[in-house]
């Protein structure tokens, strides 16, 4: 379709995605632990829970040595972050050892932590579950999810092969309170684990961006279906894996085009996804500045209204649309 329509029919999608983003969840004040003041808190899809709106992406604090992981964790606790995200490949199991020694010992009690899984059968999940609950310290997990399907026949294989079953056998057994899946390819497999396990699974996390709409949509296609069978939806790629700094690689920055700063501020990148029915987002950082920048943007967030978010989203259709800034998608 040319230009003038491609915009008319995104709007559209987009309207309908977004209507009364408001009543999505309730932002309470923040509340207070022994550790301090919160971040605001946000409704978790059918979990029940309430969960800070900003988490820890745990794949970047696996490339940090001991103590700037350390003070990564503290930092975050200091600036009312609760929502600690991790998987067991992270580093060959680095991060979640980081969070075992930094984060659980002291802070278990008032933290949500989440891990996952990419195994491809029973026997490796039931393997990935009891090394995670080792490495991070641990008894029970807040949220283990069904890691990177990226394909509906990958779901397919992976369910046939009894990893759903012993994701639910964990639930049932008290090792794990919630599940849910992941993936970063293609709608298409995140549709898939709707239809064949949406009644089971109670989270997703996915690509949340402004750039998302213009390519191979997750918030177009697969939102809408999270919204109605009311899963907590986990935004990550805010940043697009560091594509929207000219990266083309995992979390790397790079000489590519990009988007920020020219386009789009890492202000307007995030506030456009918290803007959406997500109940967190869960970003990385490179360093200690940046964890620090992305606490006070959650404390600074103003609600983007439906004309906000679709001017960003027109702003960088032309270098969005070829799926280039977005290269983890299939």
């Amino acid at each position: 379709m040319d230009r003038k329509s491609f915009l008319i029919w995104l709007s559209g999608l987009t309207t309908s995605v977004m209507v009364s983003p408001a009543t999505l969840w309730d932002e309470k004040a923040p509340p207070e632990d022994r550790w301090g003041k919160l971040l605001p808190l946000r409704k978790f899809g059918k979990t029940g829970e309430e969960i800070t709106m900003l988490g820890v992406g745990g794949s970047h604090v696996s490339w940090m040595n001991e103590s700037d992981a350390q003070r990564a964790i503290e930092m975050a606790i200091e600036g009312g972050v609760r929502f600690f995200d991790t998987a067991e490949q992270y580093g060959n199991g680095r991060s979640e050892r980081y969070y075992g020694k930094f984060l659980t010992p002291k802070y278990r009690d008032e933290i949500f932590l989440m891990t996952k899984t990419q195994a491809r059968n029973a026997e490796s999940a039931r393997r990935d579950l009891e090394g995670s609950l080792r490495r991070l310290n641990t008894d029970y997990l807040d949220l283990w999810q069904i890691h990177s399907v990226n394909s509906a026949r990958d779901v397919d294989n992976r369910i046939k092969e009894g990893v759903l079953e012993v994701v639910l056998e964990a639930k049932e057994e008290g090792k794990v309170r919630h599940v849910g899946f992941t993936g970063h390819r293609t709608p298409d497999a995140h549709l898939r684990m709707l239809e064949k396990a949406g009644e089971k699974l109670e989270t997703c996390q996915m690509p949340v961006n402004v750039a998302d709409p213009s390519y191979n949509s997750f918030i177009l296609n697969v939102m809408s279906e999270l919204r109605k069978q009311n899963y907590g939806i986990i935004a990550m790629k805010t940043l697009a894996n560091g594509g929207f700094f000219g990266g083309r690689s995992h979390g790397a920055h790079g000489d590519e085009t990009s988007l920020i700063p020219d386009l789009l501020s890492v202000e307007e990148a995030l506030h456009f996804a918290w803007s959406l029915p997500v109940s967190t987002v869960v970003s990385g950082f490179n360093n200690h500045e940046q964890l620090q920048e992305k606490i006070d943007l959650a404390r600074s967030f103003q609600q983007m209204n439906e004309n906000q978010r679709q001017q960003l989203i027109e702003k960088v259709a032309d270098l969005a649309e070829s799926g280039e800034m977005e290269f983890y998608k299939a």
